[in-house]
């Protein structure tokens, strides 16, 4: 049996294999490109050297959208770009007027009251947006 062991190919976290298994497996075995380590099951970068896997989809999957896909998202709505922009902006508005309640409690009315202003001031923002598009709208 310790033969056995010997001869075997493993790494610290893996049982001891038979010879024959470790070479058909060792094609199956995705290998950085870069420093030649090989990949931890189901990571997107090389643990070693940090490279990206060359058979992972991470370009697609880090991409923001640009110009083209908001000009695309003005056309769906209707609005050109300039209204599309303060539609936007009255929208990041609304969802600020929303997450002060979330981020901010009041313990007392004054408190209370400084959290009601900030939502008024948010909410002005937003009607201000949103008249600044429906202005801008041809």
């Amino acid at each position: 049996m310790a033969e056995a062991a010997d001869q075997a190919q493993h790494e610290f976290w893996r049982p001891p294999m038979p010879a024959s298994k470790v070479s058909a497996q060792a094609e199956r075995i995705a290998t950085c490109r870069r420093c030649g380590t090989e990949f931890i099951v189901s990571s997107l970068y090389c643990h070693a050297c940090g490279s990206t896997r060359p058979d992972s989809d991470t370009a697609q999957a880090l991409e923001v959208p640009g110009l083209a896909e908001l000009t695309g998202l003005g056309e769906r709505l209707g609005l050109n770009m300039p209204a599309l922009v303060a539609f936007l902006a009255g929208a990041l508005c609304v969802v600020g007027a929303l997450a002060v309640g979330v981020f901010f409690s009041a313990r007392t009315v004054l408190d209370w009251q400084a959290i009601q202003i900030w939502r008024i001031e948010w909410l002005v923002g937003a009607v201000a947006a949103f008249a600044a598009g429906l202005l801008l709208k041809k």
